[in-house]
């Protein structure tokens, strides 16, 4: 264990993921300012010392796209406008100052590196299912008529829903819904997309759309069942994005991901396993093999956090009581308020070993329920390589509620 003030403390860390070729790096809510900057640190040095890639993140694809082709120089002027695409709840996740100003950075490193050295920015998730539909179409209007019209009729399957994923997972659990439309669709993307035009990405960004459609239709006809398979496709969705953009970038190619903790802490050191849940963190290192994994996860005491008191409700600061009595929020800051990172490959202390609760908020947060849930019990050596914890954190700055980021708190940025 050691103490970590700003990125120089990170040395430790970076030599112990060594050579991995994937590493995922979580957080304890969705809200989080130092979760974002800390994450930025690591992964300026991941890709500065170690030549990592990409950063994929838990985003929608087409939203989290946009970012890619900014930071590439490919268009955009302004990074604000560019985060305002995020529209779709909760918006503050990637609508936020901490990833314009990791944008900003990307933008200004990649400059003097050619197409295909320059790093790149991608969204993992399955959600966008009707803005991936909208995508293609854009596209394939002008690149490919004939491909454009079967996106169409696919999409034509899903009008009567009005973009509506709860209308259109109780029409699908008791029928085929669009399955079959948008299953022949990306067979004929796949067929075709490797004779698209356009930048060496527009095949590729093509194809994914596409497999979108198809996974998220899954994602939602499984929302009504009363099982966790709605949550397996979702991660098992991530995970084949995050193989397909290892495929793109090369036989050599690097990747860091940004997702919550409990996307990227292996499942099976948790309760999750048990109820038949996988998640990202587990699917890599059974795909690649732990040795070239590395899973960090984070943690803090108390502060205050971005989230909302229901599912579309607006955003809010709301306050993080101070971690329960015996979890390893509570036991670390009995160590001392410092930050600190843990290296469980070093540190062996027997509490690493053993079931621990462990702190995971959502972007719906209740901060009187934490007395009975909020909490993950824990096998952290298992879970994770490395849990970066940090005493006392505040709540992130979202575009909506910081327009302008020369109004922004002391706060802002967060010196590394």
């Amino acid at each position: 264990m050691f103490t970590i003030h700003n990125a120089t403390d990170l040395a430790p860390l970076l030599e112990d993921i060594a050579e991995r070729k994937v590493v995922l790096l979580g957080e304890a809510s969705h809200g989080t300012h130092e979760y974002y900057t800390w994450r930025t640190a690591i992964s300026q040095r991941l890709i500065q010392e170690k030549g990592f890639n990409f950063i994929a993140v838990e985003g929608d694809w087409p939203d989290c796209y946009a970012i890619n082709r900014y930071v590439k120089g490919y268009e955009g002027n302004d990074i604000e406008t560019v985060l305002k695409r995020f529209d779709r709840w909760p918006t503050w996740m990637w609508g936020n100052w901490e990833i314009a100003a990791l944008a900003e950075w990307l933008k200004e490193y990649n400059k003097p590196l050619s197409a295909d050295k320059k790093i790149g920015f991608y969204g993992l998730d399955v959600y966008s299912l009707w803005d991936s539909m909208k995508a293609m179409i854009d596209y394939l209007e002008r690149e490919d008529p004939a491909t454009a019209r079967s996106v169409k009729k696919a999409f034509r399957c899903f009008e009567p829903f009005e973009e509506n994923e709860q209308e259109y997972a109780r029409h699908a659990f008791h029928s085929s819904g669009c399955r079959d439309e948008v299953l022949s669709l990306l067979r004929e993307i796949r067929l075709k997309g490797q004779f698209l035009d356009g930048d060496r990405e527009a095949g590729f960004n093509t194809e994914q759309n596409a497999l979108i459609a198809v996974n998220a239709e899954k994602y939602y006809r499984n929302m009504t069942s009363f099982d966790n398979e709605s949550w397996n496709v979702r991660d098992r969705h991530m995970m084949e994005t995050l193989q397909r953009l290892l495929l793109f970038h090369g036989e050599e190619a690097k990747g860091i991901v940004w997702e919550h903790n409990t996307h990227i802490g292996d499942a099976r050191a948790t309760p999750m396993s048990r109820n038949g849940m996988v998640n990202t963190g587990q699917l890599a290192r059974e795909a690649y093999g732990k040795e070239r994994v590395y899973l960090t996860g984070f943690a803090s005491y108390t502060g205050t956090v971005i989230a909302g008191e229901e599912w579309g409700a607006p955003m809010e600061i709301m306050e993080v009581p101070e971690a329960r009595e015996g979890s390893i929020e509570a036991v670390l800051h009995g160590k001392g308020a410092e930050n600190r990172c843990i290296l469980f490959g070093t540190d062996h202390d027997a509490m690493y070993t053993s079931e621990i609760r462990h702190r995971a908020i959502g972007v719906v947060y209740d901060p009187l329920m934490e007395r009975y849930g909020n909490y993950v019990p824990s096998v952290l050596s298992q879970r994770y390589d490395a849990l970066i914890f940090l005493d006392k954190t505040h709540a992130l700055h979202p575009l909506h509620v910081y327009p302008d980021k020369h109004k922004l708190p002391a706060t802002y940025p967060f010196s590394l």
